[in-house]
């Protein structure tokens, strides 16, 4: 058995693989190429004519001219040229092929000129250019045939013909990449560019057929079945302005990530992306003073609250590449919390981690943390936030949101926290609904909070729990542990948040995907929308900038029309709204508004240093009868009762159930506003 294998090894040995076959075969054309090609160049000094040639001359050829073309396969071995994939052969393969053949050129000049005659000039100048010819043509002949046939060959059956939008270096890049890949059926049949200077000529064999202007008549000309927008330097507004009429087009899209790519050389079919609805709604991104976030983040211990959810991970992502000291990633959702654990020790493996599992309305559990960890700056992400799931359990909202917030907002304080930022949202404001009156309350317990601190009066902030509480805060019952608190509350108000868990984006996809229908709610429904990257921007910036007490609100831009959102999703994906892909309205949900606001009617701005960031005005209130009238709701919502909401709107002034799916002159301006 160990003799056979042996054999078939050795024979697996001997036997010459096929790209060295071919290098054999090259090494015998180049023998014949370079006497064919000193044999011209001495038949062409003389007229074309063989008997013309002296004897004096073509003697010293004949007894030379093989021995040299022996070595000179030596050469050609010693500078590679017998070990490239010609068919891949690009500018390295040029520069080893022209050095060897000038190698041996000079060579062949020396010797036959000192070993046998001085020849002809004409002789060595032709004789090196012809045989330079015939090296580099038979090495690049096979890859410039397969250009021409990928160039001119159609698609095959299934394959999509391309608009490329940009002429500039990236969509050069993109043209050699699918010439070069075989697997890539694909073919780019004209390209799209701005400048006038480019229009009606080519690049790399296809046509520059005109601007942005043209692209609706190109893609019926050439039967376009997909457009790559391939300008990297293009600002989110150009490349919104270009994608909007693109997807007029029913053509799928894709696109390069951006300018980076560009630089870093990673410019090809495989970093293309899918276009998605956030680059049709893009603006310029807010941007945060990262230095500033840098220092008040690190060396610190962070904790966040809900670090598993969209909106909690994209935070903890960001604080551990400003180097804490420690990041406490707690959730009650175990799956959610060891995924962005594993994310985290991959990306920083010496970064301190604890992931923690349980729940904010544990005031027990809360405390245990805080005891445990000592955390200076936490971030508050836990909540339920499924605005129709709140309607049917709006003592859970309550429990989770309201005292959740409450308890750890208040172990926060006991603990000698320095900065505690509350994430709401702008269903907060005039709220409709169970949810957003539960976040209004998280305002203002996050109000109550810091108004009771700065008045030196954090003893008369009650600490609420439902069970006989071995956390209680004043252990020494004389209320000193009261006395230095110097705790910072500040919440921070934005917008529905792009593709995080709930929104409606993921929704539509799934059902695009499945065939249809689309379901929207409502055809005049808007929302504001902003990426996570923003929203967890305008968190830090509340972190750094707080004083305490603000609401710091985002300037989101246009509202958009969800309506308008979904038929731009389909068309995105290559379908027509209502004829491939249908919509349907299902009505409004419970506790359901057609618009969101971004501040109360009461609430007065302030700018701040970056021009899309505000800080809202508080409204005032009665932070005495807030803090009994909430012990109550709490024991209201353990016990489940019915009568929840009266004690919420009793609360909360701006609650106003009665004004869902409402139309007036708030919604009519931003109706004219709209995207």
């Amino acid at each position: 058995m160990e003799r056979t294998t042996r054999t078939n090894n050795r024979n697996k040995k001997r036997k010459l693989e096929h790209w060295q076959i071919i290098s054999a075969l090259l090494m015998v054309y180049d023998f014949i190429a370079v006497c064919l090609s000193y044999f011209i160049a001495l038949w062409l000094r003389f007229d074309g004519l063989v008997k013309s040639i002296p004897s004096y001359y073509f003697e010293p050829y004949h007894q030379y001219i093989y021995l040299f073309a022996a070595g000179s396969i030596i050469i050609f071995v010693l500078f590679r040229m017998y070990n490239s994939m010609w068919r891949f052969a690009s500018y390295s393969e040029f520069i080893r092929t022209f050095l060897g053949s000038l190698t041996s050129s000079i060579l062949h000049t020396i010797l036959i000129t000192v070993l046998r005659r001085r020849m002809p000039i004409s002789y060595y100048l032709i004789g090196a250019g012809l045989q330079f010819l015939f090296l580099i043509g038979i090495r690049f002949s096979f890859r410039f045939v397969q250009l021409m046939k990928n160039r001119h060959e159609p698609p095959g059956p299934g394959a999509k013909r391309v608009m490329l939008i940009g002429a500039g270096n990236a969509a050069q890049s993109i043209l050699k990449d699918m010439t070069r890949a075989r697997e890539v059926q694909d073919k780019i049949v004209c390209i799209i560019d701005d400048n006038p200077n480019k229009w009606h000529r080519y690049m790399e064999g296809v046509p520059i057929v005109g601007g942005r202007d043209d692209i609706m008549a190109a893609v019926e000309k050439y039967k376009v079945d997909e457009i790559y927008l391939a300008i990297p330097s293009a600002t989110i507004q150009q490349r919104r302005d270009i994608l909007a009429i693109c997807s007029e087009t029913g053509c799928k899209l894709k696109q390069l990530p951006g300018l980076y790519q560009l630089v870093n050389g990673e410019v090809a079919i495989s970093v293309m992306k899918e276009v998605s609805i956030e680059d049709l709604l893009g603006r310029e991104p807010i941007k945060a003073n990262l230095e500033e976030v840098f220092s008040f983040i690190h060396g610190k211990t962070v904790l966040v609250t809900g670090g598993g959810g969209s909106i909690g991970s994209e935070l903890c992502r960001q604080i551990a590449a400003h180097e804490p000291k420690l990041l406490i990633i707690f959730d009650i959702y175990e799956n959610n919390a060891y995924s962005i654990q594993l994310e985290l020790k991959e990306k920083y493996p010496d970064l301190p981690v604890e992931t923690l599992i349980g729940s904010v309305r544990d005031s027990r559990r809360i405390f245990q943390v805080f005891e445990t960890y000592k955390p200076e700056i936490v971030y508050h992400a836990a909540a339920h936030k499924h605005v129709p799931l709140m309607e049917d359990s709006p003592c859970e909202a309550i429990k989770n949101n309201a005292i959740g917030t409450y308890k750890t907002a208040y172990a926060a304080m006991i603990h000698g926290c320095k900065r505690f930022v509350l994430i709401s949202t702008d269903k907060a404001v005039n709220p409709t609904n169970v949810m957003g009156a539960s976040k209004r309350i998280c305002e203002m317990v996050i109000q109550s909070f810091d108004k009771k601190i700065k008045a030196g009066k954090a003893n008369e902030i009650p600490q609420l729990f439902t069970h006989d509480g071995i956390e209680n805060a004043d252990k020494s019952g004389d209320g000193t542990i009261f006395e230095n608190i110097r705790t910072e509350f500040v919440a921070v108000r934005f917008g529905n948040v792009l593709g995080s868990n709930g929104s409606v984006i993921p929704i539509f996809k799934k059902q695009i995907e499945q065939g249809g229908p689309v379901t929207v709610t409502h055809p005049d429904i808007i929302r504001y929308f902003m990426t996570i990257s923003e929203a967890v921007s305008l968190v830090m910036l509340a972190g750094t900038k707080a004083e305490g007490g603000e609401i710091f609100v985002l300037d989101m831009g246009s509202p958009v029309k969800i309506d308008t959102l979904a038929r731009n999703l389909i068309k995105l994906s290559g379908f027509k709204p209502d004829v491939d892909i249908k919509i349907v309205y299902t009505g409004l949900r419970p506790g359901e508004k057609l618009y969101e606001e971004k501040l109360m009617n009461e609430e007065g701005i302030t700018k701040t240093g970056n021009e899309l960031i505000f800080i809202g005005k508080p409204l005032e209130f009665d932070e005495n009868e807030f803090l009994k009238d909430l012990e109550d709701l709490m024991l209201a919502a353990y016990n489940n009762k019915p009568s929840i909401r009266e004690l919420i709107s009793r609360m909360v002034s701006t609650f106003h159930p009665e004004m869902i799916g409402r139309k007036d002159e708030q919604y009519e301006k931003l109706v004219s506003k709209s995207k």
